[in-house]
């Protein structure tokens, strides 16, 4: 009887001992910003796996022993914006272009739900370049229309993998924004740094050429002849840009999970101004250092590592260099802090220096139609866009230009005086001196081929920001102004 009894207290205890054990496991899980079940499923514990939206990456992972994630996701097709003026029907993982980002470990076992909107009009399935088995998973997640698929595998590769919809033709769902990243940890983790970023390219095809205004359909003839009209960052044009740049502090160190979903773009990926201290070529072990522009082949990765030491907005381009200023491969890493002018002057000198002979130059801009016409504040916030990626370089964020070089966009009064010299300087170019806000400046504009919208909707912008006193031009001005021959006076004085 007492052996019996004694048995009855062992097992108790041991019991209790386990439930303590799961509720500590628990406990340590959660401490990681993780969320737990109490349950272990093949001895692992049970945790909701973290999804986060580009340029946003989950926490790292802190926890040392393998787990069971549960993996939530949904297909959605959806019309969001392209770029100015610019609508496209991207078909999305989790509602975005590029698809949520995952972080998991080394060892885990992953359990992945993938559900298709009711709303859709297609099939979609996804394929993990990080599992293990034929498809990448997308047999088992083939899903249509309002129901969810289900299915499992063991995270066994360290690395940063790129994930795409499968189902065919696999191009369409690609080419319409299908792809995103997965990180698997390595089981000793990744060193600290202080800031993550997710970035990804992307290439796309529409009927309409760039910047043609209204809903643009996918052209599959375009896809096949591999001549994207937009190749973006994160799904749209200017969508690493403005005030949605990603942001550091002077000597804090960043890391860059980016990825290329293609479909069929090589990125030759460049952070204008800095160097990659450490590049985990393709996403993988091997390590590079000191590199100034990285490849990331359609349908792979990279992690660039590096620290920012001076303050300033630094553009992040692919370095098929059109693509940045006339597709749309350009954001922006605004670092603010303290200067150092050993490691960077600033402009230290300038002269003007035109040779006998020089004409204006031209900068190209492909046409693009107006698909409505716009209120004042539609025309100020795109043309805020068109500012950032014609204006910004030479006039700067705060419109202040560059001392002795470029003359000043804020409270001008060369600007302010006469609206229509401001249009034909933007269509037509111009040269020679001329005198802002009492300095005298001796530069050369040149003529920026903006459609009549474009250049009406910069202008707006310009007229309503930077202590400027206001106004509004509208393309019917510039078409006016565009049939006007420019004048053969190449000196402009005011003041």
């Amino acid at each position: 009887m007492f052996k019996f009894k004694t048995k009855v207290l062992v097992t108790v205890i041991s019991a209790a001992l386990a439930m303590v054990s799961c509720a500590q496991v628990a406990e340590k899980s959660a401490s990681n910003g993780e969320k737990k079940d109490a349950s272990l499923v093949n001895g692992l514990p049970v945790i909701q796996g973290v999804l986060t939206q580009a340029p946003n990456v989950p926490p790292p992972i802190t926890r040392s022993y393998a787990a069971k994630v549960v993996i939530n996701m949904e297909t959605q097709e959806k019309v969001m914006r392209m770029a100015d003026g610019v609508d496209y029907m991207f078909w999305t993982f989790g509602g975005q272009v590029p698809g949520q980002f995952m972080r998991v470990r080394e060892g885990d076992e992953i359990e992945f739900n993938l559900s298709n909107s009711p709303d859709s009009k297609m099939p979609h399935n996804i394929d993990l370049h990080a599992v293990t088995g034929p498809g990448g998973g997308a047999a088992s997640s083939f899903t249509a229309p309002g129901h969810t698929s289900k299915f499992s595998f063991k995270a066994l590769n360290p690395g940063l993998y790129v994930y795409h919809c499968a189902t065919a033709p696999v191009g369409m769902h690609i080419g319409n924004g299908m792809y995103g990243l997965i990180l698997v940890e390595p089981k000793a983790g990744l060193p600290k740094v202080d800031r993550e970023y997710y970035v990804m390219q992307g290439d796309f095809y529409t009927k309409g050429k760039y910047g043609e205004a209204g809903l643009q359909p996918f052209d599959m003839e375009k896809a096949i002849k591999e001549q994207p009209d937009y190749v973006v960052f994160n799904g749209s044009v200017g969508a690493l840009n403005g005030d949605k740049a990603i942001t550091a502090k002077v000597g804090e160190t960043l890391r860059l999970f980016v990825g290329n979903g293609g479909p069929n773009m090589v990125s030759s990926f460049h952070v204008i101004g800095e160097i990659f201290d450490k590049v985990y070529v393709e996403g993988g072990k091997l390590e590079n250092n000191h590199v100034q522009t990285t490849l990331v082949p359609a349908g792979g990765s990279a992690i660039t590592e590096f620290k920012v030491d001076v303050p300033g907005t630094f553009i992040i381009v692919d370095h098929s260099i059109f693509r940045a200023f006339n597709k749309g491969a350009l954001g922006m890493l605004k670092v603010t802090g303290p200067e150092d002018k050993v490691i960077y002057s600033g402009k230290q000198a300038d002269t003007v220096y035109l040779p006998e002979g020089s004409a204006t130059q031209s900068i190209a801009n492909p046409a693009a139609a107006a698909a409505k016409t716009l209120t004042k504040d539609e025309q100020i916030a795109q043309g805020k866009n068109g500012y950032e990626s014609n204006c910004l370089a030479c006039h700067q964020a705060n419109g202040e230009g560059i001392p002795h070089a470029f003359p000043p966009l804020a409270k001008s009064d060369f600007l302010n005086a006469d609206h229509n010299r401001a249009i034909g300087i933007l269509l037509h170019g111009r040269s020679g001196p001329i005198t802002v806000n009492g300095e005298t400046y001796d530069s050369v504009m040149p003529a920026i081929a903006l459609n009549n919208e474009q250049i009406a909707n910069v202008l707006t912008y310009v007229l309503n920001s930077f202590g400027n006193n206001g106004g509004q031009v509208t393309g019917a001005q510039v078409e006016k102004q565009r049939k006007v021959a420019p004048s053969a006076e190449k000196s402009d004085v005011h003041g």
